[in-house]
């Protein structure tokens, strides 16, 4: 292939495998490429693989393999690399599934709804998954009654075991259980894992629980499809794991929980492992991460679980002990020639304590273990064994044991779980190690490589075969494709007489034999195999090319490996244990084993004996593959590295099917795509051309390609070819885009011009306007400085005028003001000193009168004491009356005397008081005008006072004011959280208050069934059926029929009660009402069955059937009656008619498909719809009539009846709709648009999208609605129908955009938009009574309100899977992805539930109150009895009175 400068290439490098480069120049068969990391190299042509120049269109990876443009390494490797990066960790290659480790958790991909989406889905029809891979398997198990095999291959830790659990979890979701039982078979799988890792699993290179043997998983069914069993079979248990391991490599986890047992370790006498021989040979004790204590109790717990009885527990630890210290028993030479004896005391004590674990002889034990016997004709010849010999019997009895004990084991959960020996077909799955190359390869990797390698040409074979079928099913001719084979290989392992296996067990059958003599033997042989190579430096490795690459062995241990001796004295000694496991596992001999009782077996004859028996099993199967891959060896998610897969790739066979379709026709594409892609490369074909295929012919024959296939739908190219096209068509596309770019920088380069010119022509005229402007601004300026001058000299002349005019006034003023101020100031000191005169002289007199006042004060008062001291002495010397009478007369004289003294001096002082007087009018006129003035002074200081009292008032008043504020807020927010508290409380008070009135209502719906129960046990009782005397319910449990409350008001109302109890006869009495005769009962239910199993069909709309029930029990009292049956048998006969009419293979497909006309759904249907809303919802306003309680619980059956029948129509709608909504999720191809024909002349109109398969489900709704209608469905029930129908075809649609890459396409939205706008269609044509179409949402309301209400997972899922597959340009950009693939990361850590899909709505959208409420009220008065009724007595008044009149 002839590389050119530009190419897209893959350069391998040796640290990430492939790198991705771009040809940059080309020199003879060197070629110079730029890396992806910046590096230019120098590499042969031969050496480079050529890269799709396309594949960052369309999201850059393809989930199926095969549809890769070139299909090599390089293109495989980044595809998984570039899904595992999205979180899509399947892929498939034709029908074998790749599955990557996530080392995440992914719920989303595994819950019930996702197996519900792969159930029955052609496997490549959706998204890769293991589902998929599962029910595949099943459906070709139940189509062609012909066994299943998945087989599960991979290195460890790349995720085998949990694939194989999804494997039975899918499995068991589909096929169920046969039989009933508590656990399904996926869990008692799953519980046995515990047990089978602990004894089948150990520490390797590379995985810290590698499983050391294989396992089988076969899960039977019965005829049906139906899980009745399931079996685990074991293969290929490295036996010599058990005796010999390598550092850092573990023996069996079993014998490392033991010795961390604890108590348990302390009874069997066992130690830290380092103890012991079998355990010490490597120094890796502990896992990281694991406790061996813990999980030596969890082994405990799956021994109970599987059902293993306590004893066989402890047998089975004695057992494993027992090993333990068997292998710390060394023998050193005896005394004889090649004898030899125990060692020293310490290995005496660990064998007398394994004879006391096995519960045998310590002396038989000693003699079995260090002598032979030898069976003669003469008799036993007892052969003593020396150091060496003994220490190889001691291993091979370890060995021993322990493989039958394993085999036991699983023995033992086969029965736990229960296997179906009946079964004619099975699903097995198959568990296996994979393909192993390490730095030192033994005879266990030899032995593990050669089952790799048979169970790799069983997988060519297949692969061979699938390639052959699909080149039949495309009609093409295969008959000189090669067959890749490895036959080779096996041949030089396993034929007879000379290979591998022959060669070692010949060498292993003469003692003196080396691995040195067994390597120069198989290089003689095999000298010229060019599958077998002899190492430079060692002469006994030897090198064998693998299908996945060539592993060197050293055959140091190769013999001493692959002996393993059955020993008959072993089995001798076991099977006379007092221990009955171990005793069980030790059967009798064969007879031929007993002749000699050490005969040689080989283990790798016995390998090949058991790969041979899972190859026939495998053979008699159809198998199916899933490779899984382990991304990284640190197991971290999101982590890919190139090196490890690669080599997992090669390791599982990958790339060797790959190597098969590149034998043949690794490229395959449709004629759409074909034509899409290479159509350039033939203008002159496209156009007005339409056959894809003739011009898939025509572009390949102007290509001069040969070889070539057309097959039926695609076209076949080998190896190469697809690269001849892609050169082709990028020169084409580069001469397009060179003639492009001329064309573009020409009218660049116009355009340019054009542009220079007017701006040239816009410049000049420019500079023209502004000269004109500058000019005309000149003259402008000039003008208006003369004006600015003028108005400037004014203001100047003006301003000095006006300042001397005002100069003047000023020195007026203040002349003026002088002058006045100082007359006042005059004026001012006379009235001054006028003032302070007249206080002065009143202040004198003032001074002279209080001093005058205040002498003559003193002197009375000394008068009066000196008067007053001289009568007290005259007083106290009288005595006696005399005394006292003289006393009084001189007391009077003095008196007399002082009233003449006073009325004298009274005299004096009104003389005295008029000179005051006067003076005192004086003083008074001083004192006012001095108070004036001190008034004035004292209200002038009382007023500044109180104006700075009132200043700090208001600040004062301003702080409260705001604290009473802020207090005021605070209080208004405290009362609006304390009134939102009380309205909360109260909301709740009300929501416990209606709770409690509903559990009220409840508790007396049930007390009035358990009394009405009670009721029926004693009518059913002989002494009852005998007696006609009945009981009456308690007054409180009597209702009227219908809502308990009679003030609600309805949209309809009923006619009034009286109307219909008009024919009522008055003669019945109640105890005739609560019971009839046998007889009348049973003309009574025959009258009720013929209504509802009869068509009676429908009278101005209002059905025949339910009115006529009613109309008779009214007429009978049914209502009334506190026990009756009659209820009973009508719910019955309405279940029954249902069953019939309501099944599940459809009711409103297509014509063909129902049963009868129009009226297939039934008008008993119908009937029973407005039946309990109608004729029993609204009899609350008959008030005369009591109903009793199997009247309500007649009520709520039919209830139940409606809500069943909205159930079963809406899904079997569904049921119907779903097959024609799978054909309009994905367009179809004729629809797509194609870029190679985007060059049609403008005459030929494209042809608009094909939509008849929307039209399909536009005719199904027609159909439904015209069905609806003629069966007179209320409105009010076809709408909420109708809703629910839309709602479900919104989620499939939706969930198959993020289940399906092909559905989240350009081309594949406009189809599904078209198909959406007929729907909107018939919405808007459909009459508003059946369905109220939504306003149709803007973008903006799309963007602002839709998009947040989707999940981050839900975004990223349509992100990561969208692609244009109509223009080819790039989607969201890889950052984004990335980043919001973080988000997710984030997202789902907080998350119970992951799943991205939406949920179907299985609810009841209405209650019985609003159909109530929604259906109009019927009057059934006019309604007349069939003829078919005529003759039954009981009707016999209703046929007389159609019209009741009141009572």
């Amino acid at each position: 292939m002839s590389y050119r400068k530009g190419l897209k290439v893959w350069v391998e490098e040796k640290g990430e495998g492939w790198v991705e480069a771009e040809v940059v120049e080309v020199k003879d068969r060197a070629v110079f490429v730029l890396t992806s990391q910046r590096k230019k190299i120098t590499v042969l042509a031969e050496k480079l693989l050529p890269r799709d120049t396309d594949e960052d269109l369309g999201g850059g990876h393809v989930d199926d393999m095969t549809k890769l443009t070139y299909l090599n390494e390089p293109g495989v490797l980044y595809n998984l690399k570039r899904r595992y990066a999205l979180n899509e960790i399947y892929t498939y290659t034709g029908s074998i599934l790749i599955a990557v480790n996530p080392f995440t958790r992914l719920p989303h991909l595994y819950n019930e709804y996702m197996m519900e989406q792969y159930k029955g889905v052609r496997l490549g029809e959706l998204s890769p998954h293991v589902f998929a891979v599962a029910d595949a398997s099943y459906r070709a198990m139940v189509n062609d009654s012909r066994s299943q095999s998945i087989l599960v291959s991979g290195e460890s830790g790349a995720g085998k075991t949990e694939t194989t659990k999804l494997i039975m979890q899918y499995l068991t979701y589909v096929g169920g259980r046969a039989a009933i039982d508590d656990r399904t078979v996926e869990q008692q799988v799953l519980e046995s894992n515990p047990l089978l890792e602990a004894f089948g699993n150990a520490k390797t290179v590379r995985n810290d629980n590698s499983s050391r043997f294989g396992k089988f998983v076969e899960i039977q069914f019965d005829a049906n499809g139906r899980i009745s069993g399931a079996a685990i079979r074991t293969y290929l248990l490295e036996r010599s794991r058990v005796v010999q391991i390598n550092d850092p490599e573990r023996n069996f986890h079993c014998f490392y929980q033991l010795c961390a047992s604890g108590k348990d370790a302390e009874l069997y006498k066992l130690g830290h492992p380092r103890s012991f021989h079998y355990l010490n040979k490597s120094k890796t004790y502990e896992l990281e991460g694991t406790n061996n204590e813990d999980e030596y109790w969890k082994t405990k717990r799956a021994m109970d679980i599987v059902g293993i009885s306590r004893n066989d527990q402890d047998a089975i630890f004695r057992i494993l002990a027992a090993i333990l210290h068997l292998g710390n028993i060394e023998f050193s030479p005896g005394k004889e020639i090649d004898s030899s004896k125990i060692k020293d005391p310490t290995s005496n004590f660990h064998l007398r304590m394994a004879a006391k674990l096995f519960m045998c002889d310590p002396d038989l034990l000693i003699s079995t273990l260090c002598t032979r016997s030898i069976n003669t004709l003469e008799g036993a010849i007892i052969k003593a064994l020396d150091c060496s010999a003994a220490a190889a019997n001691r291993d091979a009895l370890a060995k021993t044991v322990y493989a039958r004990l394993f085999d036991w084991l699983v023995e033992n959960i086969n029965k736990s779980i229960g296997q179906d020996v009946d079964s004619k077909v099975q699903i097995g799955v198959l568990d296996i190690y994979g393909f192993e190359s390490f730095k030192n390869n033994s005879f266990e990797q030899f032995c593990i490589n050669f089952a790799n390698e048979k169970l790799q040409q069983h997988f060519n074979e297949h692969v061979f075969k699938m390639e052959q079928e699909e080149y039949k099913s495309e009609k093409i001719d295969w008959s000189y494709i090669e067959f890749i084979d490895n036959q080779d290989v096996l041949d030089l392992i396993e034929k007879k007489p000379i290979g591998i296996i022959a060669l070692l067990d010949e060498a292993c059958m003469f003692p003196k034999s080396t691995h040195e003599t067994f390597a120069t033997k198989m290089f003689r042989n095999f000298s010229s195999h060019h599958r077998l190579e002899k190492t430079k430096f060692s002469e006994t490795d030897f090198v064998i090319s693998h299908y996945a690459g060539k592993v060197t062995y050293q055959t140091e241990s190769f013999l001493e490996k692959n002996r393993d001796y059955i020993v008959a004295e072993h089995c001798n000694l076991l099977s006379s244990s007092r221990c009955p496991l171990v005793s069980g596992l030790f059967g009798s001999l064969p007879e031929e084993s007993l002749r000699s009782s050490y005969k040689f077996s080989s283990v790798a004859s016995r390998f090949k004996q058991q790969l041979q028996a899972l190859m026939e099993t495998l053979n008699s199967t159809e198998p199916h593959y899933v490779r899984c891959v382990k991304p990284n060896s640190v197991n971290r998610p999101q982590m890919f590295e190139n090196q490890s897969v690669l080599h997992q790739l090669r390791c599982g066979g990958v790339l060797e099917a790959v190597r098969i379709s590149l034998a043949g026709y690794p490229t395959r594409r449709t004629y759409a795509e074909f034509v899409d892609r290479f159509g350039v490369l033939v203008p002159e074909l496209m156009l007005g051309s339409y056959d894809e295929r003739a011009l898939t012919k025509g572009i390949l024959e102007k290509m001069k390609l040969e070889n070539f296939q057309l097959g039926s739908t695609k076209v076949f190219l080998r190896a190469g070819q697809i690269a001849i096209l892609d050169m082709r068509r990028a020169e084409v596309l580069e001469n397009a885009a060179r003639h492009i770019q001329g064309r573009f920088r020409t009218f660049i380069t116009r355009k340019e011009f054009v542009k220079t010119r007017e701006a040239s022509i816009s410049i000049q005229a420019y500079c023209r306007g502004c000269l004109a402007r500058k000019m005309y601004m000149v003259k402008r300026e000039t003008a208006a400085a003369i004006i600015v001058q003028k108005y400037v000299r004014r203001w100047r002349l003006h301003r000095t005028y006006q300042q001397a005019h005002s100069a003047a006034l000023l020195i007026q003023s203040c002349i003026r003001g002088f002058i006045a101020r100082r007359y006042f100031s005059v004026i001012r000191e006379q009235k001054a000193a006028l003032v302070i005169q007249s206080l002065w002289r009143k202040r004198k007199v003032i001074i002279l009168f209080q001093q005058y006042r205040q002498a003559t004060v003193k002197i009375q008062c000394a008068w009066r004491q000196k008067l007053a001291r001289r009568e007290l002495r005259r007083l106290k010397m009288a005595a006696g009356e005399e005394a006292k009478s003289v006393e009084i007369l001189k007391r009077d004289k003095m008196i007399e005397s002082l009233s003449a003294e006073c009325a004298a001096a009274k005299s004096d002082a009104q003389s005295e008081h008029d000179k005051n007087r006067l003076l005192q009018r004086q003083l008074d006129d001083s004192l006012r005008e001095i108070t004036m003035l001190r008034g004035s002074k004292i209200m002038t200081a009382e007023a500044e006072k109180e104006n700075s009292n009132l200043k700090n008032l208001v600040e004062s008043l301003s702080k409260r004011n705001s604290s009473l504020e802020y207090e005021l807020t605070s209080a208004r927010k405290g009362s609006d959280d304390t009134m939102k508290k009380l309205k909360d409380v109260e909301g709740k008070c009300n929501h416990l208050q209606q709770n409690l009135d509903k559990l009220q209502e409840k508790l007396t719906n049930l007390e009035n069934e358990n009394h009405v129960l009670r009721q029926k046990a004693l009518n059913m009782s002989p002494l009852n059926n005998m007696s006609m005397a009945t009981k009456a319910f308690p007054q409180k449990f009597a209702t009227p029929i219908g809502l308990p409350n009679g003030e609600q008001k309805h949209g309809y109302e009923t006619p009034p009660a009286a109307k219909y109890l008009a024919s009522l006869p008055q003669s019945l009495t109640g105890s005739r009402r609560t019971r009839m005769p046998v007889e009348r009962q049973e003309e009574n239910h025959e009258i009720l069955l013929r209504c509802i199993k009869e068509n009676l069909g429908f009278k101005d709309g209002k059905p025949v059937a339910a009115c006529i029930i009613y109309s008779c029990l009214l007429h009978w009292r049914a209502f009334e009656s506190e026990r009756t049956a009659i209820f009973d048998h009508v719910i019955e006969a309405i279940n029954n008619v249902l069953k019939k009419n309501l099944r599940s293979n459809g009711l409103f497909a297509t014509p063909s498909r129902r049963s009868g006309g129009p009226l297939g759904i039934g008008d008993k249907i119908v009937q029973t719809l407005r039946s309990p809303s109608k004729l029993m919802g609204r009899i609350d306003t008959l008030g005369q009539v009591d109903a009793r309680y199997p009247a309500i619980l007649f009520k709520q059956q039919l209830t139940a009846c409606v809500e069943k029948i909205f159930g079963q129509l809406r899904d079997n709608l569904k049921k119907e709709i779903s097959p024609l909504l799978s054909v309009c999720i994905q367009a179809p191809k004729s629809s797509r648009a194609q870029p190679g024909k985007a060059s049609k002349p403008p005459g030929v109109g494209a042809q608009p999208p094909s939509n008849s398969h929307w039209d399909n489900i536009v005719n199904f709704l027609d159909l439904l609605m015209s069905t609806l209608h003629a069966n007179y469905v209320p409105s009010f029930f076809i709408r909420k129908l109708i809703t629910q129908l839309f709602s479900f075809i919104n989620i499939q649609l939706f969930n198959s955009l993020l289940l399906r890459r092909e559905c989240c396409t350009f081309s594949n939205g406009e189809y599904v938009k078209a198909g959406l706008s007929l729907l909107e269609k018939w919405i808007s044509d459909a009459t508003d009574e059946v369905i109220h179409q939504k306003r149709k949402k803007t973008l903006e309301e799309i963007r602002q309100d839709l998009c947040p209400n989707l999940s981050v997972r839900q975004i990223y899922r349509i992100c990561s899977m969208y692609w244009d597959d109509k223009y080819n340009t790039q989607g969201i950009s890889n950052e984004v992805v990335s980043a919001m693939r973080e988000e997710v990361n984030k997202y789902t850590q907080n998350l119970v539930s992951n799943s991205f899909l939406l949920d179907d709505d299985l609810s009841i959208p209405f209650s019985t109150e609003d159909l109530s409420m929604a259906i109009p009220a019927i009057d059934y008065a006019d309604v007349e009895l069939p003829e078919s009724l005529h003759h039954y007595p009981s009707v016999q008044l209703l046929v007389k009175h159609h019209d009741p009149q009141p009572v």
